[in-house]
């Protein structure tokens, strides 16, 4: 069993930060600063609603320091924490910190983009974006594979928008950007479904009911502290599919990889999590 407080052992989590970096080398990073071509922005190929699209999802992933605070909160790093305790968190802290970089060069790319393309300009964008920034980020969870189920879930959802919104953009520099964005996404989505299936592998049942409260409570980031945060997000689900339940699907196959025979609780979940999807 999992010590308490802890989501793993602090061996299995050190196992799964290790495939993480392992699945990451430093010659597939990239930078706004070099791997993007400028010079090849071309803002009338965007549409009205693409534009759109790109204000939202800057502001998703500049909501970066109360998301990543609270991971950090829950997983301290100091003296508040037995010394197991600490030693598991500081080993999923290596992983945490560049998960952390990676998601603020999204922000950065995305508001490098809308001056670029004169959707917005600095001063302007830099005011909306503290408007929403400085909102406290709170989750409702007391389990700790409650984070990683909910990363899970969130990661894989954006992955799928920032593919499906590429797909239909022809502006070439946000396409070169959200194929990034979701190369990225789709490698901490990976690191969250380790997680999560190690836990159920470890824990079983005990984990059923938090991540069935996962999904009964689910709300995207922004969701429950931004003024029109859905009329928006209907706004932009017309400019290219936009379903966060479209993710639920990834995490049915996690728990189905985790044991070979499910028990009764585990194919409820199962069931709950797939009754939850949009029709």
């Amino acid at each position: 069993m999992t010590p308490p407080g802890q989501v793993l052992t602090a061996d299995d989590m050190a196992d799964v930060v290790g495939r993480f970096f392992q699945a990451s080398p430093l010659a597939r990073r990239w930078s706004l600063e070099e791997s993007i071509d400028w010079t090849s922005i071309d803002p009338a190929r965007l549409t009205v609603g693409q534009s759109s699209a790109v204000q939202f999802i800057t502001l998703i992933e500049d909501h970066l320091p109360g998301y990543f605070a609270l991971y950090n909160d829950y997983f301290p790093v100091d003296d508040t924490v037995d010394r197991e305790t600490f030693i598991h968190n500081r080993e999923l802290y290596h992983f945490s910190v560049r998960w952390a970089e990676e998601e603020d060069t999204h922000a950065r790319v995305l508001a490098r983009y809308q001056t670029a393309a004169d959707i917005s300009d600095e001063h302007t964008l830099r005011e909306a974006l503290a408007v929403e920034g400085q909102k406290k980020f709170q989750l409702p969870y007391t389990h700790p594979v409650q984070y990683f189920a909910y990363a899970l879930v969130q990661e894989k959802a954006t992955q799928i928008y920032y593919q499906q919104l590429r797909d239909v953009c022809e502006e070439p520099v946000i396409r070169d950007i959200l194929t990034k964005l979701s190369r990225d996404e789709a490698r901490h989505f990976t690191f969250m479904a380790n997680v999560v299936e190690r836990a159920i592998q470890c824990d079983g049942d005990a984990v059923v009911g938090p991540i069935r409260d996962v999904i009964a409570q689910f709300r995207m980031p922004l969701a429950d502290t931004m003024r029109g945060y859905w009329r928006w997000a209907l706004k932009i689900a017309d400019t290219a599919a936009y379903d966060h339940t479209d993710a639920y699907e990834h995490l049915i196959r996690v728990i189905d990889r985790a044991v070979d025979a499910k028990s009764s609780k585990l194919d409820e979940l199962t069931g709950f999590i797939a009754s939850c999807r949009t029709v």
